[in-house]
C-alpha cells in the first residue's frame, strides 16, 4: 500500500505563475501538482493536493491528514509568519512535515525571516524554486522507506 503524502499551499499560491513570476516564476500551482503526482508514482507514494486563502481550511485540512496522510509538505506563504493556529495544528499532527517555499525567505524582507512552522517542520526547503515541492516529495520517500 502506498503512503499519502498531503500537499498544502497558503494564500495567493493559487496565483503561481501570474503573480510576481520574477520571484515565483512561470509554473503554476497545477504544473507543481502534476509534476510530484508524475514523482510520487515512480517514488510508491500518492499524493493529495489542497491550496487555501484561508486559515481556517488549512488548519482543517491538517486535521484530516491526521487519519489519512503519512507526511505533510506545506507551503504556508504568509501564513509562515503570522499562524501559532498552524503551528498548532501541525503539532497534532504525528507524520513527517516538511516546509517549502518558492523563493529564499531569508533574502527578502526581514519579516519574512520568521516562521512559525519551521518549529515543527522536520525540514525546510527554500529559495529552489517550485523544485523545491520535488525535492521535499524526494526526501518524504527517503525518510517514509
Amino acid at each position: 500500500m502506498t503512503k499519502q503524502i498531503l500537499i498544502l499551499n497558503g494564500p495567493n499560491l493559487n496565483l503561481l505563475g501570474k503573480r510576481q513570476p520574477e520571484i515565483y516564476g512561470h509554473d503554476t500551482l497545477e504544473d507543481v501538482v502534476a509534476n510530484c503526482s508524475v514523482l510520487a508514482e515512480e517514488l510508491g507514494l500518492t499524493v493529495t493536493a489542497a491550496q487555501s486563502n484561508h486559515e481556517g481550511d488549512i488548519i482543517d485540512q491538517i486535521h484530516s491528514a491526521r487519519d489519512t496522510a503519512a507526511g505533510i509538505i506545506i507551503n504556508p506563504a504568509a501564513f509562515t509568519h503570522t499562524s501559532v493556529a498552524i503551528l498548532d495544528a501541525l503539532n497534532a499532527f504525528d507524520g513527517i512535515v516538511l516546509e517549502v517555499h518558492i523563493s529564499n525567505v531569508h533574502k527578502r524582507e526581514s519579516f519574512r525571516h520568521q516562521s512559525y512552522v519551521s518549529l515543527r517542520a522536520d525540514g525546510v526547503i527554500a529559495g529552489f524554486g517550485v523544485e523545491g515541492y520535488t525535492l521535499a516529495l524526494r526526501r518524504m520517500a527517503s525518510v517514509l522507506t
